[in-house]
């Protein structure tokens, strides 16, 4: 406490001093309050049960036994301990293993593989797509409807959708022709991401994609993040006002109020993570103009009363890039850059 009065009289900013001390301007704030004279930390806490060095190999040299050696560590310890013999916890044998890097998967059985989808980037709309199902609940408890829905992920338009009564990859198939038909997809090198359900890797849906030119990219089992667009777009979609909370009294209910809702997305709703731009402008190349317009309101607005305006006006810009998916490392290289992902 003393150097660093000494040192701020002289000066020194108190910041900088806390850092020469190797001390926190919060430790300092803390032992003003509480009137300390002199350095109140114990340094680091010394423990004195850590396993011995020959404690660490005798556990070691059993885990790797030809009895133990293709069991985990749970399992050695637990079969260690029906015989009556303790050697150290699991955590520490986990521990140990990682250490001389033997922390891996030990049965003859092939290790799950999941690794991350590929990155895929988009700078352009009928580049990469992701679709998904969801439920849509029915008038009966139990019963729902299947709403399967298609979207680009770079102009957030929903490219289409279907209200059907049952999951198939039959119907999903036919659903993704009359999309490619329509926009004129067919070998357009797309990509199209989707979770691991049974009607997006049917055989039908597989071959067909094959037959249209586009490309599959699947999420990981149980990662919903892997497919982060669609699901936030389900999201809105339940959380409209006049989403029917207690279900679709028919199918035809359910169609009409999902037309409506892909309406009012695609046109209407000014979408956040594209500029507040409606899907639709941005898809077909409008969105430039519109945030012209939004730039001239605010030049206008700073001309008529500048001292409101600390500052240059908001940034109406429109992202270039949206990313499927991202890689840190391409996080980083267009961090400077209009980034969606």
């Amino acid at each position: 406490m003393t150097l660093i009065d000494e040192a701020t009289i002289s000066g020194a900013r108190v910041e900088r001093a806390c850092a020469v001390l190797g001390m926190s301007m919060r430790t300092l704030e803390r032992w003003r309050l509480c009137d300390a004279g002199e350095d109140q930390r114990h340094g680091p806490a010394v423990v004195d049960h850590a396993l011995t060095a020959q404690e660490q190999q005798h556990a070691l040299q059993l885990a790797n036994s030809a009895e133990y050696r293709d069991l985990p560590a749970e399992q050695v310890v637990a079969r260690l301990a029906d015989r009556g013999v303790y050697v150290c916890s699991e955590r520490s044998l986990e521990r140990l293993q990682h250490k001389h890097q033997q922390h891996r998967h030990r049965e003859r059985s092939r290790a799950s593989e999941h690794a991350k989808p590929r990155e895929y980037v988009a700078n352009g709309p009928n580049q990469v797509m992701t679709w998904d199902i969801t439920y849509l609940p029915g008038p009966v408890r139990g019963q729902h409807f299947y709403l399967y829905l298609f979207l680009d992920i770079w102009s957030r338009r929903i490219m289409g959708s279907a209200v059907l009564e049952t999951e198939d990859s039959k119907l999903s198939a036919e659903l993704l022709t009359n999309i490619c038909d329509t926009h004129q997809l067919q070998q357009c090198d797309v990509v199209l991401h989707s979770d691991n359900g049974s009607a997006m890797k049917g055989s039908t849906m597989l071959a067909t994609m094959r037959w249209l030119g586009i490309r599959a990219s699947f999420s990981r089992p149980g990662v919903s993040d892997d497919n982060a667009h669609v699901e936030a777009l389900f999201r809105t979609l339940k959380y409209r006002p006049s989403y029917p909370v207690r279900g679709f009294e028919s199918i035809e209910q359910a169609r009409e109020w999902v037309q409506g809702f892909v309406r009012w997305y695609n046109h209407d709703h000014l979408h956040s993570a594209i500029g507040f731009i409606a899907p639709d402008d941005r898809h077909y190349g409008r969105d430039l103009d519109i945030l012209e317009r939004r730039k001239a309101v605010y030049r206008a607005a700073q001309q008529r009363n500048p001292r409101r305006w600390t500052k240059d006006i908001r940034r109406w810009h429109r992202p270039r890039v949206v990313l499927l998916n991202p890689e840190r490392a391409t996080q980083v290289k267009l961090k400077g850059q209009a980034m969606v992902a």
